[in-house]
């Protein structure tokens, strides 16, 4: 179903203002803002056996942790998507971080697992709302042509959090003998101050609430159909495929260091760090490289199997040299470099009506994958006895999901073209002194 979108000139206007006056301030505030949200996900992981002590635990109980958290952040992508398009995404996206930071203070308060879970659980629907609004703000706000570098710079907050998370989660507990509680407390109160600032400084310039029509001028319609084309489907399983690999490894990756390599708790989360610390000259270049290759099929794939290689080469290999070769790699070429090239391909596919939506989609079909990896890597585990089936699992999945993306359509030439002449239909139906043809 089609449905009638109209701009006046002074939102046009102000779009194109805001895009060239505050790109910066954008990229600074949703850097920081996935920051915290990674560092949140992953104070947790250093202090897993901490906590298993505590609470009495098995394995299996550890990963329902992350994989509760993971279940409500995935199930708020889509319902946070389509709210932000119809009622402000700026709106949504504070709002929902606010709630992130106070249950990242609660969680610390939490006095067994089932409360934790329970409030795990709040923490992830707060988050849930971060996604698609961000991405659906930075696209507009932010020219086209810097669309792969500007995602990969945001991107990098991530590889920031992540280290920030394991880094912090492991002084305070290990090094300065803190209860493990107390990286949430510091954590939460920092990510309610970040919540704050971006409420008062980001600025949506493409938010539009419903306009009656002010004259003649036409916009594209909108079709939802287009958000389950080839080309996005195919899109959606690679991210699913990518992910899993990714939270898997970053929910126990300290785990198993401790356990299976024997690593001390104290360092754990310096080794797990490489891993988003090396990705992020990966990203910046693979996203620079993304907005001058119309044609991102061999490149992606390329990066997958790479990325499969080294999901092989930590779990097989004898050596710690060659195991932590494998985890730079990983970041280099893994999840955080992968991110920008794909969404700078689903931006080049979908109007841009319709970014916060299918940015929601898009991170819902990858956040299925954080649902069930943590809970299924812990229970091979169990039922092996070791760890490395996971990591080789998570190769595999990745391989399928390059190789699938292999049957896309590499430029956007083609939905350009469609859109083209579904906008031109349109137009001659509605417009007047236009012959329907």
């Amino acid at each position: 179903m089609y449905v009638r979108k109209h701009y006046n000139t002074k939102e046009k206007g102000e779009a194109v203002h805001l895009k060239k006056r505050h790109p910066v301030v954008y990229v600074v505030l949703f850097a920081l803002g996935w920051a915290f949200m990674y560092a949140d996900r992953n104070i947790l992981s250093p202090v897993m056996g901490v906590i298993q002590d505590d609470w009495g635990l098995s394995k299996s109980e550890l990963g329902l942790m992350s994989t509760i958290f993971f279940l409500a952040y995935a199930a708020m992508q889509l319902p946070a998507g389509f709210l932000a398009d119809r009622i402000g995404r700026v709106k949504v996206l504070v709002s929902g971080y606010i709630l992130f930071g106070v249950g990242t203070i609660m969680s610390g308060v939490a006095p067994g697992l089932l409360a934790f879970l329970m409030i795990r659980f709040v923490t992830g629907l707060g988050e849930g709302t971060y996604y698609g609004p961000q991405y659906a703000i930075s696209s507009v706000a932010i020219s086209q042509k810097y669309r792969g570098i500007s995602s990969a710079l945001i991107n990098s907050g991530m590889a920031v959090g992540i280290s920030l998370g394991f880094m912090a989660s492991s002084y305070f507990t290990f090094t300065l003998k803190k209860d493990w509680q107390f990286s949430f407390y510091v954590f939460g109160i920092l990510t309610v101050l970040v919540a704050v600032l971006m409420g008062l400084l980001i600025k949506d310039p493409h938010h539009r609430s419903r306009i009656k029509p002010t004259g003649t001028g036409v916009t594209e319609p909108e079709n939802v159909r287009e958000l389950f084309s080839k080309n996005h489907l195919i899109t959606y399983v690679l991210i699913f495929c990518s992910l899993y690999g990714f939270f898997s490894m970053m929910t126990w990756l300290p785990y198993y260091l401790q356990t299976e390599r024997g690593v001390p708790g104290s360092r754990t989360g310096v080794i797990a760090s490489l891993v988003p610390w090396s990705s992020i000259p990966g990203a910046l270049f693979f996203g620079y490289l993304s907005d001058k290759i119309k044609n991102k099929k061999i490149m992606v794939f390329t990066l997958a199997v790479l990325g499969t290689i080294c999901q092989f080469v930590v779990p097989y290999s004898d050596s710690f040299s060659f195991m932590i070769a494998g985890l730079v790699v990983y970041g280099l070429i893994g999840k955080l470099a992968l991110d920008p090239v794909l969404i700078s391909f689903i931006a080049d596919h979908t109007s841009s009506a319709m970014y916060a939506r299918v940015f929601g989609i898009f991170n819902f079909a990858g956040m299925l994958s954080s649902i069930f990896a943590p809970y299924i890597t812990g229970y091979l585990a169990e039922v092996t006895g070791n760890m490395e089936i996971g990591f080789y699992l998570s190769g595999i999945l990745l391989l399928f999901g390059g190789f699938l993306f292999l049957f896309s359509d590499g430029q956007p030439f083609k939905a350009a073209v469609k859109k083209q002449r579904r906008a031109q239909r349109y137009e001659a139906k509605f417009v007047p002194g236009r012959e329907n043809p």
